[in-house]
């Protein structure tokens, strides 16, 4: 975080007697003159929070946050856990989204023939159109960006910086982090962030061209998506967050994922949290304007307005 968005971090641990780690905290200041202070574990992410398996410890953990935030003045504390820790400080709580995962079989063939008729004649109509699909490092970046900033312009929310996906890929490597791009007759059309942890693959952003929209590119490339985490031996995919019943819900919901709990907690020093959130109703003029601007502008301002929302 320090490299992509430039935010001042701050990593809490816990030892036990011995000296052994037994519980970490890792938090990122996110500032800007617009919103104000914010102590957030962590932003971009969908997961963070208290990493412990024991409770004294992560009260202990949370006890130091709540602290450092009174220190540094922040307007709240987010912890974006998966599981609720409970502590007395924590006296809000966002539970709207759930994080949308699925469990891959060992061969792509197995999952294809374990989704429905539906679904399967999609991607065999979106497999007829003369996609490519690349993967690949910085050397799609720009192409990738070029997608990423377009459709965060159609949805009418600020652009991350180019800087951020230079700096995962750097820090992730070509075992850990990669980009896809799809192409249809030479155009970048969809294009996709991965990264591979272990036993599971995560898509933190995604993009395609609504102007493309009938032609399946992003039907096709989420397929493509997943035979790549069963070819690097993954046994999850995980989707990312989204709120349940919404667009992107039923769309991951039909490639057979499945809902788990985002449970958010927040220490309110002042405000309240939900106001920082896209869908505020004192945000949707500013979507709407947002909306109309051209993507170079976007690419330019974008970066430095998203940075400093938590």
């Amino acid at each position: 975080m320090v490299n992509g968005l430039g935010h001042k971090p701050y990593n809490l641990a816990a030892f036990s007697e011995s000296g052994s780690l037994v519980g970490l905290l890792p938090l990122s200041l996110v500032q800007s003159p617009l919103f104000g202070k914010f102590l957030v574990s962590q932003p971009y992410l969908n997961t963070g929070g208290v990493w412990t398996d024991e409770q004294d410890v992560a009260v202990a953990l949370v006890d130091q946050a709540v602290q450092l935030a009174d220190e540094l003045d922040v307007k709240h504390l987010e912890l974006r856990h998966e599981v609720r820790v409970e502590h007395p400080r924590l006296t809000a709580e966002r539970t709207d989204k759930v994080h949308m995962r699925l469990p891959l079989p060992e061969n792509a063939e197995a999952l294809l023939k374990s989704f429905k008729s539906k679904l399967r004649s999609q991607i065999k109509k979106a497999a007829e159109n003369p996609f490519s699909c690349e993967f690949g490092g910085r050397e799609l970046l720009a192409p990738f960006y070029g997608l990423f900033a377009t459709n965060m312009r159609d949805l009418g929310t600020p652009v991350y910086s180019r800087r951020l996906f230079r700096a995962i890929l750097d820090a992730f490597g070509s075992e850990g982090a990669e980009l896809c791009v799809v192409r249809l007759d030479g155009r970048p059309v969809a294009g996709a962030l991965l990264i591979h942890d272990r036993d599971k693959t995560e898509v933190p952003s995604a993009s395609s061209l609504r102007a493309f929209n009938s032609t399946g590119a992003n039907m096709w490339m989420y397929w493509r998506l997943l035979e790549r985490a069963i070819e690097r031996g993954s046994t999850t995919f995980d989707f990312g967050r989204s709120s349940v019943g919404s667009g992107t819900y039923k769309f991951k919901e039909q490639w057979g994922a499945v809902a788990h709990p985002a449970v958010w907690q927040y220490y309110v020093r002042r405000g309240n949290p939900a106001d920082m959130r896209p869908d505020s109703p004192n945000k949707q003029r500013l979507i709407r304007i947002w909306q109309r601007l051209p993507v170079w502008l976007t690419k330019m301002v974008g970066p430095g307005i998203v940075r400093g929302i938590p």
